[in-house]
């Protein structure tokens, strides 16, 4: 047998996907289709078909649903996800 390491029988791209981290497949698969941010006026950026969101610090947060409200107010308490606080900020506004 020449090369290195064994063989599994697992072509490249199988063998990457099962060494990297949930995170790194993620971004993967992502890059395979299309992903869609809506801005809701005085709301939130839908985004769809997004597996992860990062937030300003760079923290990989993973998306679970079709559809995800991203919080643009910079009020919410589930960061970075919309939790309706822009409704009580707009409010007051004529």
């Amino acid at each position: 047998m020449t090369g290195r390491g064994t063989s599994t029988g697992a072509t490249p791209y199988e063998t990457e996907q099962r060494d990297m981290s949930g995170v790194e497949r993620s971004l993967t698969r992502r890059a395979e289709r299309e992903v869609e941010v809506v801005c809701c006026p005085d709301g939130p950026f839908l985004v769809r078909g997004a597996d992860v969101i990062r937030d300003e610090e760079g923290i990989a947060h993973e998306v679970t649903r079709p559809v995800v409200a991203v919080c643009r107010c910079g009020k919410t308490s589930r960061a970075p996800w919309c939790d309706g606080t822009h409704k009580v900020l707009n409010k007051g506004r004529p």
